[in-house]
This record gives C-alpha cells, structure tokens and sequence, in this order.
C-alpha cells in the first residue's frame, strides 16, 4: 500500500515537472522557420527522447530502491547471497546496445541529410540566391554579386527560395548563425565556407556571431529579412538608393576598424572582385609568411625541405 502511494506521489512529481521542462522549448531552435531547422528540430527531440528511455528509469529505480530498502521497511527482503539475475543482464546491456545502434543509423542518416553544404532544392526547383558573408570587428558584411549590392548587419532574401551563404572572416575566427534558419557556420580568414538554408515563413529572424570574437562579441548581431519576392526587389531598389560603394581599397578598410552597435549600412555599388579579394588578402600573407619561413630556416643553415630544395 505504501508502495503504491509513494509511486502515485512520485507520478505527480513529475508530471508537475513536466511544465517546467516544457518551458526552456520556447527558444529558436524550437521554433524553426526553415526546412532545415525544422529538421534539426527533430533531429534534437528524437535524440532527447531517446536519452531518456534510459534516464528516466533510472532515476526512477533509483528513488524508488532508496524507499523500499530504507533501514525502516522491515519487510523489505535481504538477499546477502545474491550475484545474477538473467533479466537484468539482459536489460543493462540489450536496451543500451538497441539506443547507441539507433542513435548511429540517426548520425548518418542527418550526417548527409543535413549537410550544410547540401543544396537545397524547393518543390518549384528555384535556384538559391548567392549571398556573401564576412565577419568583421564586430559586425557582418554582406555582399551580393548578383545584384551588386552590399549592406552591414542587415540581410534580406525572398521566403521559399534557396540561400546559399559563401562565408569568410575579414579579421579572427567566427560563427555565423540564424538559429531560426538552422545550421551555424564558422567564419575563417582565407577560407571560404558554404552554407544552404530557406526561410519557409517571412518574417524578421535574429542573427549573430556564435563564436566569442572579443569585446565587442556580445553586439555581434544582424537581422535577417524573410520576404516576399515583391518585397525583396523593393528592398534591393532601397540599397541602390544610397550614395555609398565599397571596394577593397575604397570603403573596406574603415570597415575592418573595430566597432561595437554598428549600425545598418547600405552600398549601392561593390566592387565583384571584393569577396576574392578579402580571401586572397589572408591567404597572400600566409604564402608570404611562408616564404619568409623557408628563407629564415636557409639563412640560420636548417635543412630545408626536399620540394625547396628543388
């Protein structure tokens, strides 16, 4: 009978609980308003209901043990002698082996299935629409070529249409990130990475560097228009209003000057060289450096390496 209380006692422990546990699901990740956020959505809910296949029984035993062989149950039996129970053998190791082998077909089922670089392909083939992104001291840059357009903390693209992000760092290493979109990306000095996303519903979704990049990491943020294709042509006429360029030697270099809040900039006309041109900045002063290295190592008479001495 005490059993029987404590168990329907425990039962409404947790399902009061169960609210309070309910409440952290409210974030962006579990409000995706992407296909492949909503795939990573699910991707996190199954993991986690597989997980607890296994902690909630145990917590459960374990408070449940702790009760029934407290010193004060005098009915509780006491088997000194015990060493093997089949059943439990079976158990502790038959339902962990079954989980780790889901959880396995599950990694490389979404290993591919969600791979960032993945094109995306809607149900009326539209082709993505290339978006440039490059992190700076602390703010985002955003070029696109095919309108010849860039803008700062502000990007904006069509709702159901494909993005793909080309994403490089114009300073330290970052992570570019829309959590209502889906996956985030790190941002590299002369690396160029690529990302596919969609927005399947408009709306205004947050954006920000996910990566700690410094003093100025916290500001590090940016919205991301999800428009009608009406509305994203609109907003295109809007950039080109301004009376900003930018090229890599005229307007870049005051970007890369470190700012904390920097507001919304919008520059009618880039230059179509200022992706490549930021890329090979960095990957120019590596080959040099490099160069450099080889030198020193001659000078100081260190062995150099069979392709330099060539």
């Amino acid at each position: 009978m005490r059993e029987k209380k404590y168990v329907r006692t425990l039962g409404a422990l947790l399902a009061a609980a169960l609210p309070l546990l309910l409440s952290g699901c409210s974030s962006a990740l579990m409000d995706p308003k992407g296909q492949v956020g909503e795939e990573q959505r699910v991707l996190i809910i199954t993991a986690f209901v597989l997980m607890l296949i296994v902690v909630i029984p145990v917590i459960v035993m374990t408070l449940l043990f702790a009760y029934r062989y407290r010193e004060g149950n005098k009915e509780a039996s006491y088997k000194p002698n015990w060493a093997h129970s089949t059943a439990i053998e079976v158990v502790v190791w038959l339902i962990p082996c079954l989980i780790i082998l889901v959880l396995a077909i599950l990694t490389w089922v979404t290993s591919h299935s969600l791979d960032p670089m993945k094109p995306i392909t809607p149900d009326d083939n539209q082709d993505a629409i290339e978006i440039q992104a490059v992190s700076l001291d602390w703010k985002w840059l955003f070029i696109y070529p095919e309108q010849g357009i860039a803008t700062v903390n502000e990007v904006a693209f069509p709702v159901d249409k494909p993005i793909h992000f080309s994403i490089t760092s114009g300073s330290v290493m970052n992570s570019f990130w829309i959590p209502t979109l889906g996956s985030q990306i790190y941002a590299m000095a002369g690396m160029d990475s690529g990302l596919y996303l969609i927005a399947n519903e408009k709306g205004t979704f947050a954006g920000r560097s996910s990566n700690y990049s410094g003093a100025g990491f916290s500001e590090m943020t940016f919205n991301a228009l999800s428009v009608s294709p009406q509305n994203f042509d609109d907003w295109v006429s809007k950039v080109r209003a301004s009376d900003k360029s930018l090229s890599f030697t005229s307007g870049y270099q005051e970007l890369e000057e470190p700012t904390v809040s920097a507001p919304v900039q919008y520059f009618s006309e880039v230059s179509p060289e200022l992706y490549g041109n930021i890329l090979d900045s960095f990957r120019k002063a590596k080959e040099s450096s490099g160069e450099h290295g080889e030198n020193s190592n001659a000078e100081h008479g260190e062995p150099m390496n069979a392709e330099a001495a060539e």
